[in-house]
């Protein structure tokens, strides 16, 4: 480890002081990050969100959204129309995530899926 690289973790003492755990706090979970790199391909309604992940209930992936837009990662967009259209898209924050996103994609392929 550099020095840089050591003055940096020296830092941060305990796990209240880690930026790691901030940023998970806001990405993790079973169900955020699989909505944040589905939204990286882009704008996405609730309906396709709901398709693409069969497995989460419409309550669930409505507060992993709304938490998500809290955060300021998703934006949501309602189209006054009837019946009523709203589309979900990364904010300038969450395309932010690109490179992190692509760097565990990675590293999950090559270490626990073997690929």
């Amino acid at each position: 480890m550099s020095t840089a690289q050591q003055k940096i973790v020296n830092n941060f003492h305990s796990n209240e002081e880690c930026p790691i755990t901030a940023a998970i706090d806001v990405i993790g979970g079973k169900w955020k990050s699989p909505l944040i790199w589905l939204l990286l391909k882009g704008p996405m309604r609730f309906g396709e969100l709901h398709k693409t992940m069969p497995g989460m209930a419409l309550k669930v992936l409505s507060r992993q959204l709304k938490e998500l837009e809290a955060d300021g990662i998703v934006i949501r967009k309602a189209y006054p129309e009837v019946p009523p259209r709203v589309e979900y898209s990364l904010s300038e924050k969450g395309q932010s995530l690109w490179d992190v996103m692509s760097l565990l994609s990675e590293w999950s392929r090559k270490n626990l899926m073997g690929v």
